[in-house]
């Protein structure tokens, strides 16, 4: 009995030991396929680009993995119109590796019904390309839980290709659709006979729509992404060596209403030989989109559009037209006549700088309206228009990674770029020649280089002025009288500021933006004998902005350049206006590096015709600096009047009535000699901070601010 029991307790040891190692063994193999589930994992995630993409699209298309839908499946919900990014994007999903944008993109599939009938057609070349150019780009994740935007693999570029309740579905069973929130649809020819909508017929929920020739009524601002129609003309077109256009205006699109064709024979029977009208060639094949025809005449398709100036982009049976696109590449300028049509890439790109849009109504005066555009503008706007196609719409990958982009800066607006990284093409090859800090140094102040002839009292009056300034280093004036000595020593004001008087030559005006050696500080304030209206604390400020902007014209009087087009030239205009382009010298700082410039690389004759005709230094010296640094002078205060009230009519250079019609003169005759106008124009006035507000003085840093 008791060898019985002893037996037993052996034996339920041994059974509880074996099962204690069957519980550890079973924990280690459920440990190890959590690790190897977990390795294939990150290694499905880091190979997936590879392994998917390259193997399946490159390779192979059709052999595409199948996934059946079922009929039963409830449509994707209704596109939601009313989306805004803050009410339908969660871009709390965004921001898992920092300020980076990531975009999945869904393994491509084949989708089929129950009956094995396909849904979605193969992928085609401009779809792979967008594709390719996603997992191709710094945005690709592999990963669907860190991405921030998801791009479905179905072919949704072209409606007409589309079972649309089929593919809803097959959007439906997406894995992570949820609604379509933060999905990315492309589309570039949406609608269908006969109501050619403006926007895909798929319904998408909550999907953001990248697409083509939306409409302003049915364009989501800020949530949706407005694209060009591609074209693959363009790939074959060459550059045009000679750039010898004929044609005023030339419309080439196939068609187009018949409203709008019978306006255009109207306009070309007034101007036959401004517009050239083409169609589809009928007696040849009218579905080959690479010829052209005007009656008889067959022009090869889109090269006939190096031949022309313009080129018409008008509203067809859809709204967005591929012409857009095929225009820039050939260099004309488009001229767009859609009044609904919402433009690429719209509250990004300014297409007032590379398109003239004229209104449907006002077809029949385009010619009219095209020969009022100056040359200048003409350059500037075939210039601009080359510049946005080569950056932005040259390729499908240009176009799909210009729309990464402008996703990245919404996602995260606090990196987002401004309006000049967009629109300003980047001048590498014209650099300014200042390497300075962001701040010049105050510790040496400013140089005052006042020009006279023979007013003594006012310049006597102006540099007592001009010592009250706390930045002021030193005074220099240019004595231009070379008839009569300046005046003696003892008859100068006596200052705690040095002095010094130099005796020019020939009474030139040229002679006030000289390298003098006396000139020791970087800042130079070139300023008349008389303006003496100016207060210490007004010249004092303008010093302080010329600080923060050392490279530019930094002053007071302000004047702008017009075109006129009465006379089809530029005009000097002095009236107040909101924008400026040149700010005078009379009373302005500049670098001291600009004196150098003025007298050793002054383009042309421009310095010798300011010296014969006494006039015009200003406006040189504003040409010669916005030509080098592509920048806008600064105004400063509101301070507009610059009269000098001590000074008769007689004494006043602008009191001589051809004084206005040779400063017209001027600009016209320097930007002949640039071979364009370098002047840039800007609505931009400094003002100090707080120096119309009622606030105590001991608060305010300039009081002393003049009104207009």
């Amino acid at each position: 009995m008791v060898l019985s029991t002893r037996m037993s307790h052996k034996v339920n040891r041994i059974s509880y030991h074996y099962h204690n190692v069957f519980v550890i063994c079973l924990l280690i193999f459920t440990l190890f396929i959590i690790l190897i589930t977990t390795y294939h994992i990150f290694k499905f995630g880091s190979t997936q680009k590879r392994s998917v993409y390259n193997a399946i699209i490159l390779n192979d298309l059709q052999s595409l993995p199948i996934q059946v839908i079922d009929e039963d499946l409830p449509v994707a919900d209704t596109t939601n119109i009313s989306c805004t990014y803050f009410s339908c994007f969660n871009v709390y999903r965004c921001g898992s590796q920092g300020n980076k944008l990531l975009v999945y993109v869904y393994p491509p599939k084949m989708y089929v019904d129950s009956l094995g009938r396909p849904i979605t057609n193969q992928i085609t070349k401009e779809f792979y390309q967008i594709l390719n150019t996603i997992i191709s780009s710094k945005f690709y994740t592999p990963n669907p839980y860190e991405a921030c935007i998801f791009i479905p693999s179905i072919d949704t570029l072209n409606q007409n290709r589309l079972k649309l309740q089929e593919v809803s579905q097959a959007l439906k069973a997406l894995p992570f659709w949820n609604n379509g929130e933060n999905h990315l649809i492309f589309n570039m020819v949406p609608g269908s006979v006969p109501d050619y909508n403006t926007v895909i017929d798929v319904p998408i929920g909550k999907a953001m729509i990248a697409g083509a020739g939306m409409s302003s009524l049915t364009y989501r601002s800020d949530f949706d992404i407005s694209l060009p129609v591609y074209s693959s003309l363009v790939d074959n077109l060459k550059p045009n060596s000679n750039n010898i256009r004929p044609w005023l205006v030339i419309s080439s699109q196939m068609n187009i209403n018949s409203a709008f064709e019978q306006d255009l024979l109207e306009v070309k029977s007034l101007s036959p030989k401004d517009i050239l009208i083409l169609g589809t060639c009928l007696h040849y094949s009218s579905m080959n989109s690479a010829i052209r025809c005007a009656g008889e005449d067959v022009y090869k398709y889109p090269n006939v559009l190096q031949t022309a100036t313009f080129c018409l982009v008008i509203r067809g049976a859809r709204l967005g037209q591929s012409t857009l696109l095929e225009c820039m590449a050939a260099g004309s300028i488009p001229i767009i006549i859609a009044d609904s049509l919402t433009m690429p890439y719209h509250g990004i790109i300014d297409w007032s700088r590379a398109a003239i849009f004229v209104r449907e109504v006002d077809i029949l005066s385009i010619i009219s309206v095209l020969k009022k555009i100056s040359p200048q503008r003409i350059i500037e706007l075939q210039e601009q228009g080359a510049w946005l196609y080569e950056k932005y719409f040259m390729s499908v990958e240009k176009i799909t990674e210009t729309a990464l982009e402008i996703l990245a800066d919404r996602v995260f607006p606090h990196l987002a770029r401004d309006y000049t990284f967009w629109n300003i093409p980047s001048h590498t090859d014209i650099m300014s020649p200042l390497f300075l800090p962001i701040t010049a140094p105050k510790t040496r102040g400013f140089t005052a280089v006042i020009l006279t002839y023979d007013r003594l009292e006012l310049l006597f009056l102006l540099i007592n002025k001009l010592v009250k300034v706390p930045s002021l280093s030193k005074v220099l004036v240019i004595w231009n009288n070379q008839q009569k000595d300046p005046p003696h020593s003892s008859r100068w004001p006596k200052l705690n500021k040095p002095l010094k008087v130099i005796q020019t030559k020939e009474n030139k005006l040229s002679n006030r933006f000289y390298p003098y050696d006396e000139i020791e500080t970087e800042a130079v304030l070139s300023i008349d004998d008389d303006i003496i209206m100016l207060t210490a604390d007004e010249v004092e400020f303008a010093y302080e902005v010329w600080r923060e902007f050392p490279d530019r014209i930094v002053g007071f009087p302000s004047r702008i350049h017009m075109w006129d087009n009465g006379t089809n030239c530029w005009k000097y205009e002095s009236e107040w206006t909101n924008s400026i382009s040149m700010v005078l010298t009379g009373a302005a700082f500049h670098h001291k590096y600009w004196n150098y410039m003025y007298t050793t690389a002054m383009p042309g004759d421009i310095k010798e015709w300011v010296d014969e005709h006494m006039n015009c230094e200003d406006i040189a010296m504003n040409f010669l600096v916005a030509n080098i640094t592509r920048k806008a002078p600064i105004k400063v205060t509101p301070k507009k009047k610059f009269r000098c009230p001590e000074c008769t009519n007689t004494e006043m250079l602008s009191a001589d009535l051809t004084h206005m019609v040779e400063r017209t003169q001027c600009i016209n005759r320097f930007s002949s000699i640039y071979g364009t106008m370098p002047l840039q124009s800007v609505e931009f006035r400094a003002d100090p901070v707080l120096f119309k507000d009622i606030f105590p003085e001991k608060l305010k840093r300039f009081n002393d601010i003049g009104s207009l």
